[in-house]
């Protein structure tokens, strides 16, 4: 199982989940305060919403591939280093509620990407350690500045 994931950050959850869910058929696979995902089948889509500040217009967070095992992400930065790219790895975060194992890396023009596994469920939001800013992935540090990181999950 993989699946592209697209990370939003919305001014307004509510009327986003309504319209989410009508777009794309189904209801959000987890719901929390200032937090949703949907589970798309078809297309494979991870939708994730994030709620932001009232006003403001719809923005991207960041970009992802969820995969289904821990040695997905280690493959995946394995294959991302052996190409050139500057990788960030975070292993047992707390992020967008879930548990994860992860490794991010950034677009040309600065998109962030991760590459990702949901290990368990979490009931807050979270924010990575080395990280900060409107979720739990926008890098911030030496560590996260050499690897390219800037992003939310």
């Amino acid at each position: 199982m993989s699946r592209v994931q697209l990370a939003l950050n919305v001014a307004d959850l509510d009327a986003s989940v309504a319209f989410y869910s009508k777009l794309f058929g189904t209801e959000p696979a987890k719901r929390r305060p200032g937090y949703a995902n949907f589970a798309v089948i078809e297309p494979p889509l991870k939708l994730v919403l994030i709620e932001g500040e009232p006003g403001q217009e719809t923005r991207l967070d960041h970009l992802g591939v969820e995969v289904a095992t821990t040695d997905d992400v280690i493959a995946a930065t394995t294959r991302l280093k052996d190409a050139g790219l500057a990788t960030f790895e975070e292993n047992d975060t707390s992020c967008c509620c879930a548990l994860q194992d992860k490794v991010w890396v950034h677009g040309p023009g600065r998109e962030p990407w991760e590459v990702y596994v949901v290990k368990a469920d979490a009931e807050n939001l979270g924010k990575a350690p080395a990280l900060t800013g409107d979720a739990c992935c926008a890098g911030q540090g030496a560590e996260a500045t050499a690897a390219g990181c800037a992003c939310g999950a």
